[in-house]
């Protein structure tokens, strides 16, 4: 007898797209908090956020995010939490917001976005011989971050332990995090959404988190 195994089914409304998106902005801003303060993040959403920066030119919506929302189980806990107004790190929320608000400067700066999308072909490039998540791979990321997303107005001042900001690769990984961030918000921007939206879409918001 063949069993059913269930398939997950790709988003199709824009506000499940959008949901989407604002997870992996969420799932940002915690992972770059829990580094900073643990110097531990969740590999599964570690590595989807990776992927995902890697993924410049997808050929679908989902293949951004691996095609499932587990991937981005964190940020959709995290923004269940925000859409419902419960309680919610404020560190977690403000480097969301701060990562959507960098996301609209960086729209406005061609240049830079020209400039950090050729970054981005290089390092895929080397992430095809060393693997998306290698040291290597994450350094360069890190540093792409750090010369054109740190260069603008804004930027994220991360918080954290001190001991845990200073040891290799730590800054590397969290750079690499926000650039995460900025790419999801770039989707989110993309699939429509807008900040203002947030606080009139909220019921919308929500009914796409219970689906999903």
């Amino acid at each position: 007898m063949n069993e059913s195994v269930p398939i997950h089914r790709a988003p199709e409304s824009p506000i499940a797209r959008q949901v989407i998106a604002l997870a992996g902005v969420f799932q940002a801003a915690h992972l770059a908090d829990s580094l900073a303060r643990t110097g531990q993040a969740d590999s599964r959403a570690w590595e989807t956020q990776i992927n995902a920066t890697l993924e410049t030119q997808p050929p679908t919506f989902e293949s951004v995010y691996g095609g499932h929302p587990n991937n981005l189980r964190i940020g959709l806990e995290t923004l269940e939490a925000v859409v419902g107004k419960r309680q919610v790190n404020p560190v977690v929320l403000r480097y969301g917001f701060s990562i959507m608000l960098l996301m609209n400067r960086l729209r406005s700066d061609n240049a830079m976005m020209d400039d950090l999308g050729a970054r981005l072909e290089r390092i895929r490039a080397q992430a095809e011989h060393f693997g998306n998540t290698h040291e290597n791979v994450v350094a360069s990321l890190g540093e792409a971050y750090q010369q054109t997303i740190s260069t603008l107005k804004n930027r994220i001042v991360i918080q954290g332990d001190p001991s845990l900001l200073q040891s290799p690769m730590m800054p590397e990984r969290i750079r690499a995090t926000l650039l995460s961030g900025i790419r999801f918000a770039l989707l989110w921007h993309q699939q429509g959404g807008r900040r203002w939206k947030l606080m009139f879409q909220r019921n919308s918001l929500k009914r796409a988190l219970d689906e999903l």
